[in-house]
């Protein structure tokens, strides 16, 4: 079989992976933003026009000689058009058939099904999108409930309405997202569960009748609804809930003739352990892989071979779960600052040893905002949950990567707190929960020089500094150094008092870079000048407010405001997206638009000017 990976990244080249070790070819695709990255070059990838263009990506399939297409997740993963168009085109469709995929692609459209499957439901309301049958809903369900879009995931188009005073709006708001993501603003309202864990069961069936379970995962922890960390099984479930949870997957597959990789999510009731029915994702998951940690089974391998018509192995019918798995996302995003995308190259990268580490990144490569801000998936296993999170929290002191801000750090404060050990998180838990803010880690990085210096280590590096911003002192040297933001610091160490915190150093005597890792922080300096140390602002931003900047760079997603408009602080006057995530631009005072400056659909820079202000007092 020749394979066409209709994806990017670290899913591409997964999917290779198994497919080179059963014997099949492989083909990739990439876009021309996209062509520089590692899959585009390991899978000798084609261009296509965009990862959204099925006709394209069947041709580039017909053009290569393939004869088989497997989509991966996102994009077109569950799109029952392309799916049937793959197979009109006389090519095998990796995943479940086009009429499931259509049946669960509408989450209104699921609930009935589900309900007729005997699947619990969330009490909740969809026969209607008329605004006052759904105010009546909400009111006749209760308060707090969620309104939520009836088609597609990721999050988008999902407000949670605590009184009934918000609804109107929070309406809108999911409404406006909904269309704009998916091109359908019809939604649904149902109760609010107070205290929610986001549980899946994942299912694999086969062309012959046959729908098998393999177990649980909890993916509780979530922001803007976007799951951060997993791990199988779902742990501190009563029995007779895991049991249920099994049972009712299996019962909605088979009610729909499931007949590949998927997946159905619960809500489970943390107080009381009732199960409600949430979604089908008719995919594989990001999340696969902590299933495959713990029943040593291949998803990829068990899709392909289901798709070639061949029926699941009988040893599938009991499944044994050894051990405990966790996944962290490590996603190019900066916690401190509201999980800020960031973008830049990533000049260093060491991954510890005896972890699973499924990227699609390698030291040169880019992130850019044209994509989400996955970097890659952290994976470790070990013979019981405590021994799981031990292996996590070592592995994320150990990982070193340089040149981008990346959620190791809070990854890492993740797996000390107690809800997490306790087995404890509901959805809620980074609402509830201070995050952590990025320590300065001035102290740790002079220890790691010297611990380094002491013992023989980097000495073309000290070296280098001897001859440029150190100061022989019997017991102090002082450095300086630009960190990747381009702020410039002097730092003092000495032979005493030195920092106790444990540090994973790396220094490039060629770069002169320092990267360090202090319980999952990592901060990426290089050595300075003695001059350019006192050098004027290396950013060269100016000090006055009179306009309002991009932060990074994105697309323009809304303009809200109009020359002459007077804003006070915090109204919202633009919407950018970048890494699929909407990010507002809020006046910080009292000012009156002057001139707008870009439009929507527009790519802008970081740091490029998009509303010009007058200020109050000018």
């Amino acid at each position: 079989m020749k394979i066409l990976i209709a994806n990017r990244g670290e899913i591409a080249l997964r999917i290779a992976s198994t497919a080179w070790r059963l014997g099949h070819e492989v083909v990739g695709v990439t876009t021309a933003v996209d062509a520089a990255s590692q899959h585009a070059r390991v899978l000798n990838a084609v261009t296509v026009s965009s990862y959204l263009d099925g006709a394209a990506i069947i041709g580039a399939a017909q053009n290569a000689g393939c004869s088989a297409i497997h989509p991966g997740y996102g994009f077109l993963s569950e799109n029952a058009d392309f799916a049937r168009d793959v197979n009109n085109a006389g090519l095998t469709w990796i995943g479940p058939n086009a009429d499931v995929i259509n049946s669960m692609g509408s989450k209104i459209n699921a609930r009935a099904i589900a309900e007729s499957a005997g699947v619990p439901l969330i009490p909740g309301y969809a026969e209607s999108q008329v605004d006052d049958d759904l105010r009546s809903a909400a009111e006749r369900i209760g308060y707090p409930v969620l309104i939520k879009a009836s088609a597609g995931g990721g999050g988008r188009g999902i407000r949670i309405v605590e009184i009934a005073d918000q609804f109107a709006s929070a309406l809108d708001e999911a409404r406006n997202e909904a269309e704009r993501a998916f091109g359908d603003s019809s939604v649904i309202v149902e109760r609010y569960v107070q205290q929610p864990r986001h549980v899946e069961v994942q299912l694999i069936g086969d062309k012959h009748g046959r729908v098998e379970h393999l177990g649980t995962r909890e993916c509780s922890v979530q922001r803007r609804y976007q799951k951060l960390f997993e791990e199988a099984p779902a742990p501190n479930l009563p029995d007779t809930t895991r049991e249920g949870l099994h049972e009712a997957a299996v019962r909605l597959g088979t009610a729909v003739g499931y007949d590949s990789a998927g997946t159905v999510e619960f809500v489970v009731d943390g107080s009381s352990g009732e199960f409600f029915f949430l979604e089908m994702n008719t995919r594989l998951q990001v999340e696969h892989p902590v299933t495959e940690e713990i029943t040593g089974l291949d998803l990829v391998e068990l899709m392909i071979n289901v798709a070639d018509g061949q029926p699941l192995p009988a040893e599938l019918d009991e499944v044994t779960f050894t051990g405990h798995a966790c996944e962290a996302r490590i996603a190019a995003e900066d916690a401190s600052q509201g999980f800020m995308p960031s973008i830049g190259t990533i000049d260093i990268l060491e991954v510890p040893a005896n972890v699973r580490w499924d990227s699609g990144v390698v030291a040169g490569s880019s992130i850019t905002p044209h994509f989400d801000s996955m970097v890659a998936k952290l994976i470790v296993s070990g013979s019981d949950r405590p021994a799981a999170l031990a292996a996590m929290r070592s592995a994320l002191d150990e990982l070193l990567i340089a040149g981008v801000t990346t959620t190791t750090g809070f990854h890492r404060w993740l797996l000390d707190q107690d809800a997490l050990v306790d087995a404890r998180v509901t959805t809620r838990l980074l609402d509830a929960i201070e995050l952590p803010v990025s320590p300065d880690l001035a102290t740790d990085i002079a220890a790691a020089l010297w611990r380094e210096h002491r013992r023989g280590g980097a000495s073309n590096v000290w070296s280098e500094i001897g001859s440029l911003p150190m100061t022989p002192h019997a017991h102090q040297r002082s450095l300086g150094l630009r960190s990747d933001d381009g702020e410039i610091h002097e730092v003092a160490e000495t032979s005493e008092g030195l920092s106790s915190n444990p540090v994973r150093s790396l220094i490039d005597d060629s770069t002169r870079r320092i990267v360090i890792n202090v319980s999952g922080h990592t901060q990426a300096f290089t050595v300075v000048s003695r001059t350019e140390r006192w050098a004027a602002d290396p950013t060269g931003r100016s000090a006055g407010g009179d306009a309002l900047v991009s932060p990074f760079p994105a697309v323009i997603a809304e303009v809200r405001v109009s020359p002459g408009d007077e804003l006070k602080g915090g109204d919202v006057a633009v919407v950018i997206e970048a890494m699929k995530m909407l990010h507002s631009i809020t006046a910080s005072g009292a000012a009156t638009v002057s001139e707008v400056l870009v439009a929507v659909g527009d790519q802008v820079a970081g740091g490029q000017e998009l509303i010009r202000l007058t200020s109050e007092n000018e």
